[in-house]
């Protein structure tokens, strides 16, 4: 299998892919917002693109959607909850649905709300395994949930799915954040020398044209949103918040987090 990441360089600073099958050379784009340069990556690699998947109904995912089916004919899919939000939807996913690329990718279809509630991501159980993660994670952050959201969604689609993930799991969100994203865990976590690391490298080097590819073992180290144990976070958090339990659950830090980062 092969990941391509796109970079356009917009605003919303998005990321789009293309997920190939080496054997045959078919592809899927995956939020194909710049529906021009994945055409012409496609193009330049000799790929064709076959399907679309939208990870959520936000304009900035779907946008490309017309154009990319008018020049290619492809089949779109999304979550089979979004059919009154994206139009002309082939396919609606659920939870564990297989989703094939050509002859050799094989896909499994995650049901992620939180960041919207008709949220995919797309898991590769290959080696090492890879997950399209749209806007629910971010390379050392989380989605929010301003626009059709709710946090306690999120909280869980983390605890129950994302955290059982293997180490070695890859990670493709669908924006490049990661510069500000570890500002904020260093925020909340002044001493996380893993991030401080990071972000020192960065700094120097950080080129969203070939981004770092991070794991689930890294934004354990990283993010925020995965430090809900960490004695640092919790004292913190009592600064912002005097009435937080003496020992919080991790749900409890993890709304906590997503409400001081709505703001950050």
């Amino acid at each position: 299998m092969i990941i391509e990441q796109i970079w356009t360089g917009n605003s919303y600073r998005n990321f789009n892919y293309l997920i190939v099958c080496p054997e045959s050379g078919e592809a899927m784009a995956v939020d194909p917002l710049d529906h021009a340069k994945c055409l012409a990556r496609a193009k330049d690699k000799g790929w064709e693109i076959t399907s679309i998947l939208n990870t959520h109904e936000h304009g900035d995912h779907t946008g490309g959607n017309r154009p990319m089916i008018a020049a290619t004919g492809a089949r779109l899919l999304a979550h089979a909850n979004a059919k009154d939000r994206i139009e002309g939807i082939d396919r609606g996913l659920s939870a564990g649905d297989e989703v094939k690329v050509g002859r050799s990718v094989t896909l499994r279809a995650l049901d992620t709300p939180g960041h919207t509630m008709s949220h995919i991501c797309l898991l590769s159980e290959s080696d090492p395994p890879a997950l399209i993660s749209g806007d629910t994670l971010f390379n050392a952050g989380a989605g929010n949930c301003h626009n059709g959201g709710h946090p306690e969604q999120l909280y869980a689609t983390f605890a129950e799915q994302l955290m059982a993930l293997p180490s070695q799991t890859r990670i493709y969100p669908g924006h490049d954040y990661i510069t500000n994203n570890l500002a904020f865990t260093l925020d909340r976590e002044p001493d996380n020398a893993e991030a401080a690391k990071l972000l020192g490298q960065l700094e120097q080097s950080h080129d969203p044209e070939h981004a770092l590819v991070t794991t689930l073992a890294l934004e354990q180290d990283i993010n925020a949103f995965f430090r809900l144990r960490s004695p640092s976070v919790i004292e913190k958090l009592r600064q912002d918040f005097p009435d937080l339990p003496k020992d919080p659950s991790p749900r409890e830090v993890f709304l906590k987090l997503r409400e001081l980062r709505n703001k950050w």
